[in-house]
Formats: C-alpha cells, structure tokens, sequence
C-alpha cells in the first residue's frame, strides 16, 4: 500500500513546479516569456527571490518571481479583510399574542425596526391558547398591521403560515 504525500495548500513554489515550461513574470512585474522552469528557478535565484505558480491552469502555467513569505502574509491579511466585512445574517424572533395590547405592540415594533436596521430577519410569531384557536383571523390582523408598517423598511420573506397553535411570518430588511 503507497502512501501519497500529503498536499501542501497555496500555489506551488520553486522545484514543487513539476511542469516543462512556464509563463514568466519578472519580479517587476514585466513579462519574460515562456522558459524552461530549471531555467526560471535559477532567474529566481539569481535575485534571490522564489518562482511562485500564480496561475496553474493557464497553458502554460504563468508563474511570477517574488518574495514567497511576503506573498503568503498578503493574502493572508486580504483574507482576513474579507472576513472582517461579512456580515453573518441572524433571525431574531419575536413573539405576540393576538390580543395583544397598543403599547406591548409599539415595544415590540420598537424593537422590530432595530432588528432589521442591524441587517437581520425578524420571525414575527403568534402564538394561539386555549380559544384563541378560534379567532385566527385576529393573529392574522396582527401580522398585517406589522406587514404594513415596515413595509418602506422591510419586505415579506415568507407570508403568515399557521404550524399548530403558531402563526409565523419572516421579514428581511430592503
């Protein structure tokens, strides 16, 4: 049983390029031209700086000559930048009753409306008890209301839907 090295992440560097020829950027940034890669490495060396394969599927591949530490840590901190700017989307849930009273609804909608300047969805929950059951249309009137008041901050993701004793709707910022 042969055991395959195990793969180094990151381009290929000076003798790891295992191909005839290769495409040649000087370390100006100026184009050489095809050559041999023995014949790259040593151009390389000469300047003491690495042959790093920056486009491996190209034919042929194009390789750059540059400093391979400075290379790595430059990516490393885009990658990192990129990270810093995503935005992880959260679901924040909130839940009434359908009888819920004026002020207990403005708190809510207070509440509401930061969620969704903070960038995140709001599940809009009403939950039923006892005899409620009965009077859906009344959760119903307060999920539009809500609908309707967001409306210029927020559209509807998924409309009210009954799941039991709960009405839900989810709504995600414009």
């Amino acid at each position: 049983m042969q055991q395959t090295p195990p793969s180094k992440d990151g381009p290929r560097i000076n003798e790891d390029i295992d191909v005839a020829q290769v495409r040649l950027v000087d370390a100006d940034g100026e184009m050489v031209g095809v050559v041999s890669t023995k014949e790259a490495i040593e151009m390389a060396g000469e300047v003491g700086l690495d042959l790093v394969e920056v486009s491996p599927n190209a034919d042929p591949p194009v390789c750059k000559i540059l400093d391979y530490g400075k290379f790595k840590y430059e990516a490393q901190k885009k990658a990192n930048e990129a990270r810093k700017k995503q935005k992880v989307i959260e679901v924040k849930e909130i839940k009434m009753r359908p009888g819920i009273d004026e002020h207990d609804y403005q708190t809510k909608m207070k509440a509401v409306r930061k969620f969704l300047d903070n960038g995140d969805k709001v599940k809009m929950t009403i939950r039923f008890r006892g005899r409620e059951m009965a009077h859906q249309d009344l959760g119903m009137k307060v999920l539009d209301r809500v609908r309707v008041e967001v409306d210029e901050q927020a559209k509807v993701e998924q409309f009210p839907r009954t799941e039991g004793r709960l009405m839900t709707m989810v709504i995600a910022p414009r």
